[in-house]
Formats: C-alpha cells, structure tokens, sequence
C-alpha cells in the first residue's frame, strides 16, 4: 500500500468502489483481489482480476484449495479492450453496494494439481495435470469499513509517489463471504471470514524486491492485515492494521521468521505484530502452497517473480483461523533473494 507521506491521510469515496479511468501509462493496472475460507471445511478460495486495458488484456487467477491438499487453479491472460467492468475469462465481480456488498460469479477450466508444488513448472503442470469444469457464485458483506484509499498530501492535495509502479492508490477490506463452489460436479457450500483488496495505477510485479503479505481474521473481533516489504534492498517498511473489537490499531512493527523447505518455500511462520497499545504472537502452518510466478521483458531481458500463495492456519492465544501468507522475490540467477530466506540457509 503507498503511504501517505508524514501528515498526510486517506481519501476513499463510493466512486472507487468502481473501475476507474486507467492513466495513459503502459502498465495502467486495476486489481481486484478476493480471499474467503470456511474454517470446519477446511477449505478456502482466493482470485484475482487484473485489468491491463492499455496493454489488451487481464490477469486472472483462480485458486481454490481443497480438505486434501489438493488446488484447483486457474490462470491466464484474456483479452479486454477497456477498463468499464472486471469481466474477464469467466470470472466477474458485480458491485451490489459500494463498500458493504460484492458478488463474485466464475464459470470456466481449471487444472487439478494433487501436488501444488508442481506449478513451479506451468507448462508441465498444465499439460500433466487433469483439467475440470468449475463454478462459482459468492457473495461478500463487509466485516469492518475500507482501510486505506488514495494516499494525500497534508494539504489535502492527491500524493504521487515517487515509487508510483506497483500501484498508486489501494484499499483492503475485512469480508464475510458466504455462497457455493462446484468442482468437477462437486457442489460445495462455503462460509466464513477473508479479504478484499482493490489496487489501481501504474504496476510491474517486478518493481519491488520483497514481501511478506499476512492476512487473517478470527472473527468480527480480531482481524490482521499487515505487508513488510523491501521495495529495494535492504530497505525494510511495514505497513498494516489490527482490528480489535471492531477498532483499527496501526501496525507500528511486524516480524515474520519462517520455516522453508527445500524449495524455499515457507512451511511455517511465527510472527510478532506490535501495535502503540498491545504485541500480539502469530503462528502459522502451511496447509496448501502453491508457487505462482509473473515474467516480464524488459531492457531486451526477461525478469521473473516468483509468488507463493498459502492457506494457512494461524493461531493467535487459543484462536485458531485460516487465512493468507503470500510471499514475493523477484528471482536473480536463479534464486529467490528474499534477505529473511536467505538469512534461513
């Protein structure tokens, strides 16, 4: 999320609930990402649109994971011609109401992977791995007011940052999400907590170093959202919330030290987040990875992020709850150079 510089705050209106006019820049991005996982089932969902309008067409990425392990996963890159709905590839989000109510609808192909892991390798994994019809229809209320918006000056003035291209304005959202899933016939009811983020602006997946993105919601009551980033090593920025009690606390500090396989990628997690007021512990466990990855020319080269998605289970006290741990390196001589990765081996 940009930060407002020192004064300055947040201005969102019902307005940016809706696609906006994209910038007369090449990579114009506007994303709008979901998340939704229904603790008894062990299950839970997260997708992702896109919209690249002056470059012809989305992102759009579906992932769900299943009791087993197992993903059903989709992604590509379908055209569009403008930036007026997210529409693309099957999946559609209608706004109902500004802020208090979206709906989500998919209907297309995804791959089965029984190992995840496997789509460190796309190709392969899409030709070696079954595909199925899925479907869905999802329904997300808000579980807490939007955090975050276009970033201002102190005068009031619209900040611009100087980093302006992994997006220009963002907000997230705690959610309830509730409705049905179908995979290869297989109907499924799905309700619970997750989240929504809509960014918009100038993006590359390549233009930061580093992250680590956690979100998590144990009920009405308790809610984490927080990002440490490496824009550019080894600088170091926190940025996120605690909803406690249906109040937001800043989040003034965050640690994460993780577990890695020999892929590296994390296992498991033990997190410190500190607000002015509390320090709560965080630990979490993987229950579904899976390695996504962007790849981009540029300067006559290819760069390459690798992205891995994890439904996790956090525990907080005696709190237990699925959400999100998503981590980005960008890939340099074939290794991820995330500094808390590296430090790990």
């Amino acid at each position: 999320m940009p930060k407002p510089p020192s004064g300055g705050t947040y201005l969102v209106d019902p307005q940016d609930a809706y696609p906006h006019e994209p910038e007369r820049v090449s990579n114009y991005n506007e994303s709008m990402y979901f998340s939704l996982f229904d603790v008894p089932k062990t299950c839970g969902l997260w997708f992702r649109l896109g919209n690249r309008p002056n470059e012809g067409y989305a992102e759009r990425t579906v992932c769900i994971y299943q009791p087993d392990g197992s993903v059903a996963f989709q992604a590509g890159r379908p055209s569009i011609t403008d930036n007026r709905e997210m529409n693309a590839g099957g999946l559609r989000f209608e706004i109902v109401e500004p802020f208090e109510h979206k709906r989500a609808t998919f209907d297309g192909d995804v791959v089965l992977l029984r190992d995840p892991a496997a789509m460190a390798n796309p190709s392969r994994a899409f030709k070696d791995n079954p595909h199925v019809r899925a479907r869905f229809e999802l329904d997300f209320t808000a579980a807490s007011p939007v955090i975050g918006g276009r970033p201002l000056n102190r005068d009031g003035t619209e900040y611009v940052p100087a980093e302006a291209s992994f997006g220009r304005a963002h907000f997230d959202q705690f959610m309830h999400g509730s409705g049905w899933i179908e995979i290869d016939g297989v109907h499924t009811e799905l309700e619970g907590f997750g989240d929504r983020d809509h960014t918009w602006g100038p993006r590359y997946w390549q233009s930061i170093d580093a992250y680590r993105w956690v979100h998590v919601q144990f009920g009405p009551d308790l809610a984490f959202l927080f990002t440490i980033n490496w824009r550019r090593l080894p600088d170091r920025e926190v940025t996120g919330v605690v909803l406690r009690d249906g109040v937001f606390h800043d989040v003034v500090d965050a640690t994460i030290d993780s577990d890695w396989d020999a892929d590296g990628h994390h296992r498991s997690l033990r997190a410190t987040v500190t607000t002015d007021d509390e320090q709560f512990e965080l630990t979490g466990d993987v229950r579904s990875l899976i390695p996504l990855r962007n790849r981009r020319e540029f300067d006559g080269g290819v760069k390459v992020t690798r992205i891995t998605e994890a439904m996790t289970e956090y525990r907080c006290g005696d709190r237990v709850a699925l959400g999100m741990s998503e981590y980005l390196d960008q890939i340099v001589d074939g290794r991820p150079i995330g500094p808390d990765l590296h430090a790990a081996k």
